[in-house]
């Protein structure tokens, strides 16, 4: 039986987080979310749903990954204590200096926005949902749509709890397949996502949830129960819970791009940043959608999460790999940051796509001639074999040398997106040239090397690539998050 209208009550609503007064958009039940225009996925004509990945995939030899193995997590090792602690020298001393000097794009004001974006909020990432580190002490009676244990929403860790229906007496949310979907995809949109897919987990794709976690190297389980939990040595997930909700947070492409010849600024470094923010807050507010429905929403201790976030975004649909071993769309490019959240809320699954975009990437190899730390890959073709222990083996694609990459963070101050800004696909979305471009990428069959490389080539000499002013971003007029400019800025 389905109860759209058990949640009907503007407590609850606000309680989901879906009767914000500070967007334009208001929901008076799930109804309303469901017809939202926020819950319809068009994508254009030209990108073409297919049955599989244009990256193939070797499930056979594919392993669930130990998420330590990372380059952000075990970077020490593959360089060198010593070589590791003298580049963290080096990189707070320039970092102070620069500072000093008011650098363009490394004074105060930009590592100010930069630290802004990436470290304020008001939650962390979780397993089971913020509420749940303080799972006994916000038991109790209160306010009827969250415990009495805290009033202060941001800024007292004892976080009240948010009531699952058994609690507040009520049946839980009911809804097909199809309409979860769509009513995820509104919310989650109305939470500040940009882009939302399914993926439904089987016993190979299952192989795309890390073994171990990055942070506490707890092993991730699979097993038959009700809920999940965790110890001090496991986190586990149920068998039922077998849908990956994945959706990306946009970057601003006029941040980004404020770099200093090859070498990414703080400036531009924000603009990672920022997305990781504004995704630790939809994360939370997802999760709590889900439990006051009455389900499960389950994210790793940090942004990576339970599993592999390039490789499920391929699987939704929301792009495709790129030379730079990200998830590219056609809409956005590599300008987005990839999330998910396991969930034993039924939902349809989204199909991969084919807009042309990895053939593309065959001749561009503009990301990799522009890489400052020469850490991709310039090989005409994706291949197997990876480059060390950081990539898991099973997919044929570019492997990047994740270490250097990593030690060029620290040699810039900045971690680095060159690759990212760099990229043909890095646009706006609002062209209409652009738009030709992109159908010609997917659907041209005539000498289709020869009409790519002249794309790339062309996006040099429109200037897409060339350096941009620092210090005027400052003072542009810009839309909330930077990321769709309707004043006719300058990467218009």
């Amino acid at each position: 039986m389905r109860h759209h209208s058990t949640v009907g009550k503007k407590e609850r609503m606000n309680a989901m987080g879906l009767d914000r007064e500070d967007t334009a958009e208001k929901f008076n039940d799930l109804d309303d979310v469901m017809a939202s225009p926020a819950a319809e996925w068009k994508r254009p004509w030209w990108v073409r749903e297919v049955a599989k990945p244009t990256m193939d995939i070797d499930w056979d030899v594919t392993e669930r990954f130990d998420a330590r193995k990372i380059q952000q997590v075990s970077w020490k090792k593959y360089v060198g204590e010593e070589k590791a602690k003298e580049l963290g020298k080096r990189r707070e001393e320039k970092v102070r200096q620069w500072m000093i000097d008011q650098k363009s794009g490394y004074s105060l004001r930009d590592r100010a926005l930069d630290i802004a974006g990436a470290q304020a909020g008001s939650v962390g990432t979780s397993f089971l949902g913020s509420w749940a580190k303080t799972a006994e002490a916000t038991k109790g009676e209160g306010e009827m749509f969250a415990s009495d244990a805290s009033r202060s929403r941001l800024t007292d860790p004892a976080r009240p709890k948010p009531l699952s229906p058994e609690e507040l007496g009520v049946p839980r949310y009911e809804g097909t397949p199809a309409e979860n979907s769509r009513m995820i995809r509104s919310a989650l949109r109305h939470f500040g996502a940009t882009q939302v897919g399914y993926v439904e987990l089987t016993e190979r794709n299952r192989k795309l949830i890390y073994a171990e976690d990055a942070m506490d190297g707890k092993r991730i389980e699979f097993e038959n129960v009700e809920k999940a939990y965790e110890t001090n040595e496991k986190r586990v997930i149920p068998e039922k819970a077998r849908w990956v909700i994945v959706f990306s947070i946009q970057m601003s492409e006029e941040l980004i791009k404020r770099k200093s010849g090859l070498m990414p600024s703080a400036l531009s470094a924000a603009a990672t940043g920022a997305a990781y923010g504004q995704a630790r807050n939809a994360i939370d507010q997802l999760q709590c959608f889900l439990h006051v429905l009455g389900y499960q929403g389950l994210m790793g201790t940090w942004f990576n999460g339970l599993g592999i976030a390039p490789a499920f975004a391929v699987l939704a649909g929301l792009g495709e790999i790129g030379r730079i071993n990200r998830m590219i769309s056609p809409e956005h490019g590599p300008l987005q940051r990839v999330f998910k959240v396991v969930t034993d809320l039924p939902l349809e699954p989204t199909k991969p796509i084919d807009a042309g975009i990895m053939n593309f990437c065959r001749t561009c190899k503009v990301c990799a001639e522009e890489c400052p730390a020469d850490c991709l890959s310039k090989e005409t073709e994706p291949y197997w074999e990876p480059k060390g222990p950081w990539n898991n083996p099973g997919h044929k694609t570019w492997y990047e040398d994740s270490p250097t990459c990593r030690t060029w963070w620290a040699v810039s101050t900045a971690g680095c997106s060159t690759c990212f800004a760099v990229c043909a696909f890095s646009k706006k979305n609002l062209s209409v040239i652009h738009d030709l471009v992109k159908i010609a990428i997917a659907k041209n069959r005539i000498m289709p090397d020869k009409v790519n490389a002249f794309f790339a080539k062309m996006d040099g000499v429109f200037g897409y690539q060339d350096q941009r002013n620092i210090d005027d971003w400052w003072g542009m007029e810009l839309p909330p998050r930077g990321t769709k400019n309707v004043k006719g800025t300058q990467l218009d």
